[in-house]
């Protein structure tokens, strides 16, 4: 019921950001658009998505070593379509590509190591790319105050995400499942659940801790593939504002394009950030010196691009037989 309340809110506030800019003016600036304009826009995205999916691929076990590259972008794609369209914090998806590695070999704890540092790559990349963000806009939009508060707020806010990472990799390396099972059991807490995968849970452990003292180098490599997709972001903001006969700067687009990945995660809770991200995205380019209609537009324009990779994740699920694990949030049976 709560999801729904926060769709219907979203949905509510993107209308009226619409209505009160104007859907005309919106009209003008899309109509003015070349044919071409919206396939040009698509590619940055495609970068990012390929890009992403080596990030992933070289966190992968022996198992999936002889997988096709198509086949592992596939999958991701697929679950990206959870983690776009549930307030799940981006992470609803993530069982699921697990599920679907197991449908070709690949044994479940293998994938759910994976899955768990691919995420965690991807985290401290973003980190890395919203910090370098907010550089770049406090170099150009400058410092007077309410802006240096603004930073100083999204700087601590950072600095408490970067914080949660560094202990998270820690708790990792030390244990993450079984540390778990062992505060649940102090405070005599038992969950049937994970109690009846014990033996699972601990060989999670075992599998991501080899990761972490065996393979720096493929780390260190996810973390920075992770780093250009999130670049491919900012290249994607260059090109909208562009075709939108906007002047942007590479630094420009750079910090919008990690400010607004920053707005969308601050906003996770809502179902696809509907709402919140867009009324975010016209603040931030109006920040920059844009106009209104240029911020909707900007906004508008993304969203089309993420229908479309819900679309091409919609197809990929279905085409991977990952229908009944994603309506059910993830697999159900007993990791192997």
């Amino acid at each position: 019921m709560g999801k729904r309340i926060l769709l219907i809110l979203g949905l509510l506030t993107l209308v009226l950001i619409v209505w009160y800019i104007g859907s005309g003016s919106i009209y003008a600036a899309v109509a003015q658009l070349p044919p071409a304009a919206l396939f040009v826009m698509l590619i940055p995205s495609v970068m990012m998505y390929v890009i992403d999916a080596y990030g992933w691929k070289v966190t992968l076990g022996p198992s999936a070593k002889a997988m096709p590259f198509w086949r592992i972008l596939a999958i991701r794609t697929a679950g990206e379509v959870v983690n776009m369209t549930t307030p799940t914090a981006y992470v609803g998806g993530e069982p699921l590509k697990a599920y679907l590695l197991t449908k070709h070999g690949v044994p479940m704890v293998e994938g759910l190591a994976s899955v768990i540092i691919a995420k965690t790559t991807m985290t401290i990349a973003e980190v890395l790319f919203i910090l370098l963000g907010i550089a770049g806009g406090v170099w150009l939009v400058g410092g007077n105050d309410s802006s240096g508060q603004t930073v100083a707020a999204a700087l601590v806010s950072v600095g408490l995400l970067a914080a949660g990472i560094a202990t998270f990799v820690f708790v990792q390396r030390q244990g993450l499942f079984s540390w778990l099972l062992d505060v649940l059991r102090r405070i005599g807490l038992k969950i049937a659940y994970l109690d009846a995968r014990e033996e699972q849970l601990r060989s999670l452990d075992h599998t991501i801790r080899e990761f972490y003292r065996h393979h720096r180098p493929a780390f260190y490599a996810s973390t920075g593939f992770f780093f250009l997709g999130w670049m491919a972001e900012a290249l994607e903001v260059y090109v909208i504002i562009s075709y939108l006969g906007g002047p942007v700067l590479a630094l420009s687009a750079l910090s919008i394009g990690a400010l607004s990945v920053f707005i969308k995660g601050g906003t996770f809770f809502i179902p696809g950030s509907l709402g919140a991200q867009d009324g975010g995205n016209v603040l931030l380019l109006k920040a920059f010196g844009y106009s209104d209609v240029t911020g909707i537009t900007f906004a508008l324009l993304r969203r089309c691009r993420e229908l479309v990779w819900i679309g091409l994740g919609v197809l990929c699920l279905t085409f991977l037989g990952g229908r009944s694990a994603a309506r059910h949030d993830g697999p159900t049976h007993d990791a192997t």
